[in-house]
């Protein structure tokens, strides 16, 4: 059986994926024991995957190595098991390739059986999946946002974003979100309810989080998915005693640049609390987590966008627009 996918040649410049990756074609090894061979139906993009990409070995991490398979989360069916649990024609979700198959440590790729009666195959990257469980995890966990609080998001119209100040709202908080452009704003305000959506591509930002926060305060839970500049301007827009949920640092994979706030001060003069988290953390809440998230999406109350690329050869170009704006939701590739 052959196997096409995506094998990392080099490391990229940016977001110059088509010179770092190449679809190539090889045979598939026999299946060990506690491996289960899927045949992928969808691929998540993600891009805290960009960071696998880089040579830093500081991250949370380590690099993939050169010459190996691109990772990432995916959907699929089992067509041979060796693992205990998982049989032919069950549905999973697993860390695996960008690839027609991913052949998988069970365990170690943290795969997971679905339930197919759910009727969008797509919920199980966005809403009931790793972007829904960080939203929420983020939002009330390491957030701690309470009912009545102000709660800001970045990244807002990106799949976790989206979900995050979906959950503040539904938690009872005045839910806030910054997105790139007026159609990403318009989205979120018009079409999700959120108090306010602020455009860091239309002007000041300083300016627009003057105008969003009250005489006499500002934020009190912000959820940063995107680090730099953007962060530099909350921070002189929070509340004493307020949380940063540090969920992705965006403004970073691709540039080469480290966040380094020049408002660090304000962390003391403010006493706010920073911390960052990351989905390991709460993988063995799984299943909690996705009851909770499941109850919401079944009453329509938790809802997603899905920008969707058809076909394995279009992968970059579904990839890149993580990184240039190019999407409002979750972006999937079919296969």
């Amino acid at each position: 059986m052959q196997n096409r996918y995506w094998r990392i040649e080099n490391r990229p410049d940016g977001i110059n994926f088509a010179n770092a990756l190449a679809l190539v074609e090889e045979a598939v090894p026999p299946i060990g024991d506690g491996e289960i061979l899927i045949r992928n139906i969808m691929l998540s993009m993600d891009a805290g995957t960009r960071l696998w990409l880089t040579d830093r070995e500081d991250g949370y991490q380590p690099p993939l190595p050169t010459g190996s398979p691109m990772t990432g989360l995916v959907v699929g069916e089992v067509i041979t098991s060796r693992a205990e649990g998982f049989a032919t024609g069950d549905l999973v979700r697993a860390f695996g390739v960008w690839g027609e198959l991913s052949q998988v440590d069970a365990v170690m790729s943290g795969a997971v059986i679905l339930d197919p009666s759910v009727d969008d195959k797509r919920a199980w990257f966005g809403p009931l999946g790793m972007n829904g469980w960080t939203a929420l995890w983020g939002v009330e966990e390491t957030g701690a946002a309470k009912p009545g609080e102000r709660v800001l998001v970045s990244a807002a119209a990106g799949a976790t974003g989206i979900l995050a100040v979906q959950i503040a709202k539904l938690l009872g908080c005045d839910a806030w979100g910054i997105a790139g452009g007026a159609d990403k704003c318009r989205f979120l305000t018009d079409d999700l309810g959120i108090a306010g959506a602020l455009d860091y591509k239309s002007g000041d930002l300083a300016a627009q989080l003057d105008g969003a926060c009250p005489a006499d305060g500002g934020f009190d839970v912000y959820f940063d998915n995107v680090g730099g500049p953007v962060l530099d301007e909350v921070l002189t827009h929070m509340n004493h005693y307020g949380r940063i949920a540090v969920c992705g640092l965006l403004n970073d994979y691709s540039s080469n640049t480290r966040t380094a706030p020049r408002e660090f001060d304000q962390i003391l003069m403010r006493r706010l609390r920073v911390e960052g988290f990351f989905s390991p953390d709460f993988m063995d809440q799984g299943e909690r987590l996705t009851k909770r998230l499941r109850e919401w999406y079944e009453a329509g109350e938790l809802v997603m966008p899905y920008d969707v690329t058809q076909g394995l050869e279009n992968t970059l170009l579904a990839y890149e627009k993580l990184f240039t704006g190019g999407n409002i939701g979750k972006v999937i590739v079919e296969l």
